[in-house]
């Protein structure tokens, strides 16, 4: 089934803590719809809530507006037809007609542009000689999308700071650990396959790259109108320094397993000065982990244990390369040398 139909499925489920805030947007919408307008079964005021609650109050605030507007449009678009010219099914298929071509002629968002049509099509079947019922259905709405909103703020607002940080210090393992498979590889003899293996491997950097900036966007989109964001937004920033370091670091770390790919050539493990920028790479792989690593108020590196203190030595000096080697060690020097900077500017 997930084979032909992936996108029914995700990754990873919602908190529970938010089918739960939905669950009591629904029901308060339902209820105070009963109680507040004697309606015996108020079902835009109920869809509205559960449309309502998303995982950010900004988004909250957004399908609010949408779904608001979207049934406005088309209580407007209904009573005019139904008053003008009846419920018949010719004006059934007018008002789908008219409805799709407002939303495309005000360039509606597809949640206000879908609203349209359905809220139509339902005062059309279920209204029509009613009194006031496009008139409750609004209003009805208005109640669902703002108990939707209150229920999203009031109870524990979302912040998605703590799966971006995840995303950055994943990304920064795999940088860590691809430098530490480039320092084994100049340090041991390797066959072909397992360095073009190493590419591929390396060039998989990319994907986590692009994870971890969708992840910091959707933890600033939780922080927009959140009570709870003031607190939260000290460490975002402070994974999004770090994930523009990591950037570079994967552009540098990708030359480097090419180079090694395209120029490694037998008895490369036994050159002093390979084995050299091998330890290098080593502590450069040590040092990218600690990007990663939460920042601590009040902590300075004295007080830090060793294995959390910056590992790289001062820039290596290279005067004679081996005239077989010479290539790639002028790569992965300047590479090198880039990662440093990098490394030195987030660490100091």
């Amino acid at each position: 089934m997930r084979r032909y139909v992936p996108e029914v499925f995700v990754s990873t489920r919602s908190p529970l803590l938010q089918v739960l805030k939905t669950f009591v947007a629904a029901s308060g919408a339902w209820l105070a719809c009963v109680w507040l307008l004697d309606q015996p079964a108020p079902i835009f005021a109920a869809i509205a809530a559960l449309l309502v609650v998303q995982p950010s109050v900004n988004q909250s605030l957004a399908k609010g507006v949408e779904r608001s507007v979207g049934v406005i449009l088309g209580v407007i678009i209904a009573f005019a037809a139904v008053t003008w010219f009846g419920s018949s099914a010719l004006v059934v298929i007018a008002v789908i007609l008219v409805s799709l071509l407002v939303a495309w002629a005000l360039k509606l968002t597809p949640g206000s542009s879908n609203q349209i049509p359905i809220s139509a099509l339902l005062v059309v079947a279920l209204g029509a000689a009613t009194p006031g019922y496009g008139a409750e259905r609004i209003l009805e709405t208005i109640i669902g999308a703002v108990i939707g909103l209150v229920v999203n703020v009031a109870i524990v607002p979302p912040v998605h700071s703590a799966p971006a940080h995840a995303a950055v210090a994943q990304l920064a393992e795999g940088i860590g650990g691809t430098l530490d498979d480039l320092s084994t590889a100049l340090r041991t003899p390797t066959s072909f396959p397992e360095l073009d293996a190493l590419l591929q491997r390396t060039r998989g950097l990319r994907g986590q790259l692009q994870k971890a900036s969708d992840a910091i966007s959707a933890a600033d989109e939780s922080l927009m109108l959140n009570p709870r964001g003031g607190k939260h937004r000290e460490r975002i920033d402070h994974d999004r320094k770090v994930l523009a370091s990591l950037g570079v670091l994967v552009t540098r770390v990708l030359g480097m397993a090419r180079a090694v790919r395209d120029h490694y050539s037998p008895g490369l493990s036994d050159d002093r000065i390979v084995r050299s920028i091998a330890v290098e790479l080593e502590r450069a792989g040590h040092d990218v982990r600690l990007l990663a690593t939460e920042p601590r108020p009040g902590e300075d590196n004295a007080d830090q244990p060793t294995a959390q203190l910056p590992a790289l030595t001062a820039p290596l000096v290279i005067t004679h390369p081996h005239p077989e080697h010479w290539i790639l060690v002028g790569s992965l020097m300047e590479d090198l040398r880039r990662v440093r900077e990098e490394l030195a500017g987030q660490l100091t």
